[in-house]
């Protein structure tokens, strides 16, 4: 009971590091607007990147329709503050409640499918969302979008705290719903899902867990999106989409979620710092992602995930060593 105590005290004072202290420097001009905005887009794209993971590292599922749960998720944010007028906090909730029914509804019929056909279909949804977000014009504004301002439009500080926050949140939530009995019977359906059924666990139940799970997550990055971009439009929902949140897990590593979340930090900035390349950016770092899967394959960090309270100890550990070293 006390280690685990002590095991969150860190973890709690890691992530208010990780949330103050670049909030503070954005505050002071430290950072400015351009490279806090690029954080905190690399904190969107991690949130994303962490809903692909749920689905296709943790639960061994391929889905193709992340983006149009991400879609479904900013949309439904500005509809309920403008149409229902709740706070944004609250509306962000009940916009990721709503996207996790959409899986749900999604994942029902689809769950049943694996590997390729399970991709194919899903692939198909977030085609059918995209054109029904096109089509809803009265709602959507239609292909030309909707514009939606809030204060992490115009105050880079509060949206940087506010995304990497609910990341940091959201990480040690998924971390510690791993760690359950739930998260290892999704993991026992992922490694072999006829042993894991002639063990008693429903595969089926625990697929759908998982679907849902990550499109909450979704939807949780889909509204923080609009709050920080300020506007949103249907080819939000486009496969394209989908793929560059893939290619976040892939690289990570499949499986962990620190691999995932760093992937999208290192992948986002490398994006902008080869902006001078202009159109040659686009080859650039499509042999980047090659040259990685060629020599490293299961990703930067395979399934392996970064302890941080692993990493307080042995740095406790070290430094009381040399603390004895000098006593002799």
């Amino acid at each position: 009971m006390k280690k685990n105590f002590r095991n969150t005290l860190i973890l709690f004072s890691f992530g208010i590091l990780v949330v103050a202290i670049p909030t503070a420097l954005i505050a002071l001009g430290v950072l400015n607007a351009y490279t806090a905005q690029i954080f905190t887009l690399a904190g969107i794209n991690a949130i994303m990147a962490l809903s692909v993971n749920i689905i296709c590292g943790i639960t061994g599922q391929l889905s193709l329709g992340q983006a149009g749960f991400m879609a479904i998720g900013g949309y439904a944010t500005i509809l309920l503050c403008q149409n229902a007028h709740l706070p944004l906090a609250l509306a962000i909730i009940f916009a990721a409640i709503i996207t996790a029914f959409f899986g749900f509804l999604i994942g029902f019929p689809t769950l049943r499918l694996e590997g390729d056909y399970l991709a194919i279909v899903t692939l198909a949804f977030g085609e059918i969302i995209r054109v029904v977000l096109v089509n809803l014009k009265q709602w959507t504004g239609g292909p030309n979008g909707i514009q939606f301002n809030t204060i992490m439009v115009f105050n880079s500080a509060v949206a940087f705290a506010a995304i990497t926050g609910t990341l940091v949140l959201l990480v040690a939530l998924v971390q510690n719903f791993i760690r359950s009995s739930y998260g290892r019977a999704i993991l026992a359906v992922r490694e072999d899902e006829i042993a894991a059924g002639s063990s008693g666990i429903s595969v089926f139940r625990y697929k759908m867990a998982g679907f849902v799970i990550a499109s909450f997550v979704a939807g949780v990055g889909g509204a923080l999106y609009v709050c920080l971009i300020g506007f949103i439009k249907p080819d939000q929902a486009g496969f394209t989409k989908s793929i560059d949140y893939l290619i976040f897990v892939v690289l990570g590593g499949m499986g962990s979620t620190t691999g995932s979340v760093l992937a999208s930090y290192v992948l986002t900035y490398l994006q902008e710092f080869l902006r001078f390349l202009q159109n040659y950016r686009l080859l650039f770092y499509p042999v980047v992602l090659i040259v990685v899967m060629i020599f490293r394959p299961q990703g930067l960090l395979g399934t392996k995930e970064v302890s941080f309270v692993r990493a307080w100890e042995k740095a406790v550990a070290f430094v009381r060593k040399k603390e004895k070293a000098r006593a002799k």
